[in-house]
């Protein structure tokens, strides 16, 4: 592939830069103070989403808008340089349509939705109307291994019934958040396809027997717009709410994470270079011991180690994104869940090293340091822990080892050689 970004890139990248300088940057103290006073969301978001349709950068990140969709149609490849400039500011892709869990769920619904269920759910999504969640991850089982799921999702003659925990349900505790999309059994007898044997359904948020129970802290930070523990009690909901077909949850899963992969990773990079350029302006203007910081052996090691670090993980995402572009997402799985590993732990790497340099400044709330760290921990856990992903590439090179065995190590040498046999 070409890792140069095309002149249509280029063009775009410069206008989301300048959207951010502008706008976002310059409302960033705005956000935080009235978040801080318990306003969510600031009425300044609203205000900079019509700016953004108007400048027309909207809907960035979906290939398959069509022409009376509002939005630009770019790749998985073109999106993700827009993706890591956003990033810089970690509430700035919702200015944009482009916030997580939204982005997935209009990948989803872009793809599966019927007519009646595009007009009640996605079009309000793509014109920025409501907010939305995903509701996969359960607090009772390891859900990193999907088939434990226990939450089910029963047919009951025009209904499904929902009864069940979900936790870390991001966007819950947004008062804009008008649904959520469950994955949960619905065939839940013994001899069932383990992968086969969930389904997707629409909850609305005020559908009776939801219950918001609590928006936990992330690692001491309470996210506004929550990473919440809902729980389903005998929620009925009309069988038209059905997302595809019964059967078919992990199928749906599948499609919904690969690009939102990229997503994730692409802006953690953006606040890699966020965090390495704070870490350079204080190196240059710091002393200790008779000359600035950047003098120093150790913390111009730091910088150099980052600055190759994030390079190298900036071009791991855009293969991915190219892959997914080229092959599809099922031809990806290995790469994506390669970068799933790397980015995440970039993050709390190149975070480290300029709280380091900060010293004690770096853990407090006067710069962005300690927070973006805790977000790169995190990112450990969502959409799928480093340990799974692991499992995957090392399934992967293995199965690829073992079909190649016997004529991919030629210069081993053989042991008779050894003593003149």
């Amino acid at each position: 592939m070409d890792f140069a970004y095309s002149p249509k890139v280029e063009e775009l990248r410069a206008r989301v830069q300048r959207f951010m300088d502008d706008h976002i940057v310059p409302a960033n103290p705005e956000w935080l103070r009235e978040t801080e006073k318990g306003v969510y969301p600031p009425a300044i978001v609203e205000h900079l989403k019509e700016k953004a349709k108007e400048e027309g950068l909207w809907n960035l990140f979906l290939p398959g808008l069509k022409d009376d969709e509002p939005g630009t149609r770019l790749t998985n490849l073109e999106y993700a340089p827009l993706a890591e400039i956003m990033g810089r500011i970690f509430w700035a892709s919702e200015v944009f349509n482009c916030n997580a869990p939204d982005t997935g769920n209009m990948e989803l619904l872009h793809m599966f939705a019927d007519a009646a269920q595009y007009e009640t759910y996605l079009k309000p999504l793509l014109n920025g109307e409501c907010r939305s969640s995903f509701s996969m991850t359960e607090p009772d089982v390891a859900s990193s291994d999907a088939t434990n799921i226990q939450t089910t999702i029963l047919r009951d003659g025009d209904d499904y019934v929902i009864n069940g925990r979900k936790w870390f349900i991001t966007g819950a505790a947004d008062p804009r958040c008008r649904f959520t999309i469950v994955l949960g059994v619905s065939d839940p007898s013994p001899d069932a396809d383990p992968h086969n044997k969930h389904s997707m359904v629409i909850v609305p948020m005020d559908a009776k027997g939801l219950t918001v129970v609590r928006n936990p802290a992330v690692m001491h930070h309470v996210a506004p717009e929550g990473h919440c523990e809902l729980r389903f009690d005998n929620v009925r909901v009309p069988a038209a709410n059905l997302l595809h077909e019964e059967g078919k949850g992990f199928m749906l899963a599948q499609a919904r994470l690969g690009p939102g992969r990229i997503h994730h990773c692409m802006r953690s990079i953006g606040q890699c270079e966020v965090a390495l350029e704070l870490a350079c302006d204080r190196a240059l203007e710091r002393k200790a011991f008779g000359k600035t910081l950047s003098d120093h052996g150790q913390v111009a090691e730091w910088i150099a180690l980052s600055r190759m670090e994030i390079d190298q993980a900036r071009l791991m995402v855009l293969q991915a994104a190219w892959k997914i572009d080229q092959f599809g997402n099922k031809a990806a799985r290995t790469d994506v869940s390669a970068i799933k590993v790397v980015v995440p732990r970039l993050q709390t790497t190149v975070l480290d090293r300029a709280m380091q340099i900060f010293g004690s400044a770096g853990l407090t709330p006067d710069t962005p340091l300690s927070f973006l760290w805790t977000w790169g921990r995190a990112l450990r856990f969502i959409d799928g822990p480093d340990e799974v992903h692991i499992r995957s590439v090392a399934r992967r090179e293995l199965k690829t080892a073992k079909e190649n065995r016997g004529r991919s190590i030629p210069y081993l040498t053989p042991p008779e050689s050894l003593h003149g046999g």
